[in-house]
């Protein structure tokens, strides 16, 4: 496990860092694969600075927006003029799950999700989405990502969508698993050309 990743103080740092991480724009993958689904309850894993949640709430959709750093969600906050369509909270998934088939929509982008010999915490996100509802759960390509011995990162220490769907069993239909190149320039300082993506619908 790389500590530095689950780590509040880490992520809190890396924001305060700069007066602005990203773009301000949401998620190129999360607009091509959620144009079209009827709006209801979301969870926005991982949220930053809040563009993927600000859009799905423009949208129509209810968001539960989830960060641990309390920088990042007080930037997004301040960010937000849509009143009531996003809750905003703190928390670290790794540690404390959702609550169980709550959610219509739960977007996971580009989140640092440890795997776990027995899959706790994936299987707390699984659970919270709702029957009917979609995961959609989106990483850089592997072979974009560079290990760092010396700062502790290894991509093999994260869960990619491939390893998800292989864990879904028959209540989940997967609609898409795949490699697709980028919908927009790569974060200043890297070089993340693909994405790799999963979409699967909970049946029941």
């Amino acid at each position: 496990m790389d500590a530095q990743t689950t780590d509040a103080q880490f992520w809190d740092e890396m924001y305060r860092s700069r007066d602005q991480v990203f773009s301000g724009d949401p998620n190129g993958v999360l607009v091509t694969e959620v144009t079209g689904l009827p709006a209801g309850r979301a969870l926005d894993v991982g949220c930053g600075e809040g563009a993927d949640a600000l859009w799905l709430a423009r949208h129509g959709w209810q968001v539960t927006a989830v960060d641990i750093s309390r920088t990042a969600l007080e930037r997004a906050a301040a960010a937000a003029h849509i009143e009531g369509r996003v809750a905003w909270t703190r928390a670290d998934l790794n540690i404390t799950p959702p609550p169980a088939d709550a959610f219509d929509l739960v977007s996971v982008q580009y989140f640092p999700l440890v795997l776990q010999p027995d899959h706790t915490a994936l299987r707390g996100l699984l659970d919270t989405v709702a029957p009917g509802g979609t995961l959609l759960f989106v990483s850089h390509d592997l072979a974009d990502l560079t290990p760092r011995p010396e700062q502790g990162f290894d991509p093999g220490n994260y869960y990619q969508p491939a390893d998800i769907a292989a864990l879904l069993d028959g209540d989940w239909t997967v609609l898409i698993n795949e490699t697709r190149p980028r919908t927009a320039p790569a974060p200043t300082g890297t070089h993340h050309t693909h994405d790799t993506v999963l979409r699967a619908q909970r049946l029941r």
